[in-house]
């Protein structure tokens, strides 16, 4: 019984004594001068709102797509639900490059994207264009997280709820998505996360123009490439500082509330 722990300590010091090395790594060629420079800087912070921007609003188009789908794979039998299930995680396992090519030539000279640029809607080397790369990558994560979620609900509170009259989109509202709801803002800051440092799909589909589709990702690639790597290091200390400030956030909620 000593060795699968003494295995599982070595395992756990080797995961974390990475993860710190990489801050830490970072953290050391970051000064307080050179943050101030940085934060000082009008591109990184034209970038950091745009990152705050887009990847919020991609968020919130995950969610109100994401979670019904959820719903409907968690509680219902569906013909193929097996075949569809696993289309809908192949974002996941996608190479970012692949699902960006794809994405730039579905909205480029075919229909959906001569329908769109018709309608006033150019989704290429813009702003909308990250949000729809965003979008993509995270939907897949709030659907298999909101699917793990919604299963776990046990279905006998919604007969009950029923059996006094509640209709299904009251005991929707009411019940199932309250006892779901732990599951869904865990799914949530995921699928933010991944939004906001999403750099592959995006890079192919919104382009990286300087101030203009240069969100953290793509200021950080931006000043690599011209030999600023010292800014290159600073946009990415600021976007390890967003994601661990919202994780921290959604742990606190969960402690507090869940």
């Amino acid at each position: 019984m000593r060795l699968p722990g003494a295995l599982a300590a070595v395992a756990l010091f080797i995961v974390a004594s990475t993860i710190c090395g990489v801050i830490v790594a970072l953290g050391m060629r970051l000064t307080p001068e050179l943050l101030r420079t940085t934060l000082a800087s009008q591109e990184i912070r034209f970038a950091v709102a745009l990152s705050l921007k887009c990847s919020l609003i991609a968020l919130l188009i995950a969610l109100l797509l994401g979670i019904p789908t959820a719903w409907l794979l968690a509680k219902h039998q569906l013909p193929g639900k097996v075949a569809l299930s696993a289309l809908l995680e192949l974002p996941l396992v996608m190479p970012p490059l692949v699902a960006g090519l794809g994405l730039l030539l579905l909205f480029s000279r075919s229909m959906p994207g001569n329908l769109l640029v018709a309608g006033g809607l150019n989704l290429l080397f813009s702003q909308v264009g990250i949000v729809v790369a965003q979008a993509f990558v995270g939907t897949p994560v709030i659907i298999q997280t909101a699917r793990a979620a919604f299963s776990s609900v046990d279905e006998r509170y919604g007969k009950a709820a029923a059996t006094l009259g509640a209709s299904s989109t009251r005991i929707w509202f009411t019940i199932e998505l309250p006892l779901a709801s732990a599951g869904l803002a865990a799914g949530a800051v995921m699928a933010w996360s991944r939004a906001l440092g999403e750099f592959g799909v995006t890079l192919l589909l919104a382009g990286a123009t300087h101030m203009r589709t240069e969100t953290l990702p793509m200021a950080i690639y931006l000043n690599l490439a011209t030999g600023d790597t010292d800014l290159a290091i600073a946009c990415a200390v600021i976007l390890l500082l967003l994601a661990a400030l919202m994780l921290f956030f959604i742990r606190l909620l969960a402690q507090r509330y869940w």
